[in-house]
């Protein structure tokens, strides 16, 4: 085909100049900033916490190559997190064709590290040397310290420049390196790290690594209490591993089927586990990494686990004429399995390393699998005859089911259509359609009447649903309730490629929204749709299209007119506006007044100085004492304290810089400032008389308190205000006074003697008058009201349903809904004093 000019003539013409300059080359790591997507995914929850992970592999991959057996995790209270370990430390030395430190060319430069040199790490996670200096690129700022070669060296970065250079700030006698970054607030969405989602991927990275042992301390605590501390450590790896998350599953085999071998440059751990279950959860990982999508290496699991199970059953004449045939889906039911791979060169789909597709690995793994499971069943013919009799069961109840998802695909389409008390809407694009599932037909009903009928459809469902974790996908079919929402979706269920097969292409509505009520019933019944869309739907879920509604939790009710809250931080919001309408603040012996909405501004800062005040007592550091070593000229706050025991008597040294700190080290070697462990090196101030020595005459705890900088910005933004903080305790004559004004009644004037007791005051003013109900049943809204504030696109909240953790959720599913009672109790038990807004 050819194209000439007149080809173009539709076309719009761009109106700027193409010539040399429109080519632009983005230097050192612009192109990371500019397009962060590309290296970490989306900017949201789980960019930032890749973050975190791409730090963290680097320290795995220290431990892979032999060198590593300690990393600690410290959540700071400014946002900024740390991850320290005792490897060989990143090199500091000259590089000697660019002729920078080595730590500088491997945190500012793509593609540059040690990954790429053969023999420096045989196994390794991240390859594409783009993580720590992703990381970098991403941190508002971001500091690496060197334990290496005796010295102790530091440096620091803004958002991917260097802008401290490389120096010696002590000696030392241990190795290893010290990374903290606080991400930029410029790219990501929010910068609030989750301790749960980290803390599981810690525990996942010691079981994967046997040996390695792994803390995480969360500094961030509002009421002032201990800091959170976790220890992981499994001696045994992935046999643990499989251990634990099957005791409450009555495992098929006495013990894990274990599986090591290795093949060339090619280790593989596979442990596997046969349950009473009815569903197969396998975990993937190359190199500590985990791959949720799978690939070549769960392939050549599921090639040879259905190749040797139908083996050795028909070896053993273990089937009989009118068995069916033995699909991989039967010979995988209950089997709980982790594949952990040791490749020297992996390459994956994305720098995610969601799935892992080199082509090498299937026939590998499939090999070795396969002779790993013969030598099992040869070798244990009891636990065999279990394992097949357990694949038979479930090949005759996919037969079952797929006769009833037949007809129920059937019924849907010729017997009588879509269910009789679905609502449905007028649009037929499935992108534009929303479904809501509504507990009870009262709700159902105020939903009807309520909705969009252009776009919204509503399902009400009566009852409990069968629990879809005790029941096969026969069973779970002959559920009336169930059938209704399988013919509204309209994709079908189950395997296979028969007319009732699940197929997302045929799926009604791309948003389906779980609505029940705020109590114990709603939950309940929330948790058992869930529990349905993860075991049979699962494709719902991974696709994004299943959505938790967000009706309010609170009415408030003030001289009749009401409003409603979404959740505590939106009511705690409320108060302090309420709180403030009537309020004027002064400080003692000054004429400047507080009012209105500068007030609420002030109020909103010194929240968040209490956090950091509070944070600091937990050191044993005063706030006060702190502040008046504040420096007179550059403002500034010390960086860096030194608490030193002598003779049972404690002194406090404050530092500004590491050049100080340094100093100070270097005069006083005897206090060994730079041995001490991470958590206990300014993450706790810990009694350090282990590492000094029990007879020796002086001990110290050295606290880095990167917090300094955001505190210093409050303290600037409320002076501009004309709120100088001089003292944050309590004291003996008042600080400040507040006039509440009550209109008719006169004014009330209080005297107030620290900063926490003005939020106190003014919250409980905005209570007086206001009556605060806790909202439950979404029965209790009228139409009107259940769609604005549940309902609309416009004003409601909804909670998309994601897998952030495969393990974790596999593991609530079965404690929760499974059969076993024991281990339901017992997480009752650990968790009751943690439960909130409980309605009974």
């Amino acid at each position: 085909m050819s194209l000439d000019s007149s080809d173009l003539s539709t076309l719009p013409k761009v109106e700027v100049g193409y010539d040399a300059s429109q080519i632009e080359k983005l230097e050192g790591l612009e192109a990371v900033r500019k397009r962060p997507g590309m290296y970490i995914g989306p900017t949201d929850e789980r960019g930032l916490h890749h973050c975190v992970f791409e730090v963290l592999d680097n320290s795995i991959d220290e431990h892979l190559a032999g060198y590593c057996s300690r990393i600690e995790v410290t959540i700071h209270v400014d946002g900024s997190i740390s991850i320290l370990d005792n490897g060989r430390g990143i090199p500091v030395e000259p590089h000697p064709k660019f002729k920078i430190p080595a730590v500088e060319l491997v945190l500012t430069n793509l593609h540059a590290g040690g990954k790429f040199k053969q023999g420096v790490y045989k196994y390794s996670g991240g390859l594409h040397g783009v993580g720590a200096k992703c990381v970098n690129a991403l941190s508002e700022w971001f500091k690496v310290e060197v334990f290496r070669d005796g010295k102790v060296y530091r440096m620091e970065f803004r958002r991917g420049k260097t802008s401290r250079p490389l120096e010696v700030v002590g000696k030392t006698q241990k190795r290893g390196t010290l990374i903290t970054f606080k991400p930029d607030p410029e790219i990501f969405t929010t910068l609030d790290f989750k301790t749960e989602i980290i803390a599981k991927r810690l525990r996942e990275l010691a079981f994967l690594n046997p040996g390695l042992e792994i803390l995480l301390l969360d500094e961030r605590t509002i009421d002032g209490s201990k800091p959170n501390t976790f220890r992981f450590f499994f001696k045994e790896g992935i046999v643990e591993f499989v251990s634990q998350f099957t005791q409450d599953l009555k495992p098929l085999c006495p013990k894990p089927i274990v599986i090591q071998k290795q093949k060339e440059d090619l280790i593989l751990d596979c442990v596997l586990q046969y349950t009473e279950g009815y569903t197969e959860q396998i975990f993937c990982y190359t190199n500590g990494i985990p791959n949720p999508d799978g690939g070549s290496h769960l392939s050549g699991l599921k090639t040879a686990l259905t190749r040797s199970i139908n083996q050795y059953g028909k070896a053993n004449n273990l089937f009989k004429e009118k068995d069916p045939p033995l699909s991989g889906e039967d010979v995988r039911e209950g089997l709980v399995c982790i594949l952990s791979l040791k490749h020297p060169n992996p390459s994956f789909e994305s720098q995610t390393k969601v799935k892992l597709v080199s082509p090498e690995v299937e026939g590998l793994v499939a090999s070795l699998v396969y002779e790993g499971m013969m030598n099992y069943l040869e070798s244990n013919p009891q636990s065999a005859r279990k394992i097949v009799e357990k694949a038979l069961t479930a090949a005759r109840a996919r037969e079952a089911a797929k006769k009833a998802r037949e007809a129920v695909r059937k019924t849907a389409l010729s017997g009588g259509g879509l269910p009789g008390k679905l609502a449905d809407c007028s649009v037929r694009n499935p992108q534009e359609a929303e479904l809501f599932i509504v507990e009870g037909d009262s709700a159902g009903g105020s939903a009807k009447q309520g909705r969009n009928r252009q776009f919204q459809a509503i399902l009400p469902i009566r009852g409990k649903l069968i629990n879809v974790e005790k029941a096969r996908l026969d069973k779970v079919l002959n559920n009336e309730e169930i059938q209704t929402i399988i013919t509204a979706i309209g994709t079908g269920i189950g395997e296979g490629d028969g007319e009732g097969a699940f197929l997302l292409e045929r799926l009604r509505y791309h948003k389906i929204i779980l609505m029940t009520d705020a109590d114990v019933d709603g939950s309940h019944i929330r948790t058992l749709l869930l529990t349905f869309f993860y075991r049979q739907m699962p494709e719902l879920i991974h696709h994004g299209h299943i959505y938790i509604a967000q009706p309010p939790l609170y009415l408030i009710d003030k001289k009749k007119e009401e409003q409603y809250v979404q959740n505590d931080e939106e009511l705690n919001r409320i108060l302090l506006e309420q709180g403030v309408k009537n309020v004027e603040l002064s400080i003692v012996g000054e004429h400047k007044v507080f009012c209105g909405e500068i007030l609420l501004l002030l109020l909103s800062k010194l929240e968040k100085l209490s956090q950091f005040c509070k944070y600091l007592e937990l050191h044993g550091v005063d706030f006060d004492l702190l502040l008046s070593k504040k420096d007179p000229q550059s403002g500034k706050l010390p960086e860096h304290i030194i608490r030193v025991w002598e003779n049972n008597q404690e002194k406090l040294f404050f530092f500004f810089d590491d050049r100080e700190l340094g100093r100070f080290a270097e005069e006083n070697p005897d206090l060994l400032l730079f041995e001490a462990a991470g958590i206990e090196n300014g993450a706790s101030t810990v009694d350090a008389s282990e590492r000094h020595g029990a007879d020796s005459k002086r001990r110290a705890a050295y606290v880095e308190l990167f917090e300094s900088p955001i505190m210093m910005k409050i303290l600037d933004e409320l002076a501009q205000l004309g709120f100088e903080i001089k003292s944050y305790r309590s004291k003996e004559h008042p600080l400040y006074r507040m006039v509440v004004k009550k209109g008719e009644k006169g004014e009330k004037l209080l005297d107030i003697f620290s900063i926490g007791q003005i939020l106190d005051v003014v919250k409980e003013n905005g209570r007086e008058g206001v009556e605060i109900k806790r909202f439950k049943g979404l029965g209790e809204m009228n139409p009107k009201q259940l769609y604005e504030t549940t309902m609309d696109p416009q004003k409601r909240k909804l909670l998309k349903v994601e897998i952030a953790d495969a393990i974790e959720a596999e593991k609530i599913f079965i404690t929760l809904m499974g059969e076993d009672v024991e281990p339901r109790k017992r997480f009752i038990e650990e968790n009751a004093l943690q439960v909130k807004n409980l309605d009974i």
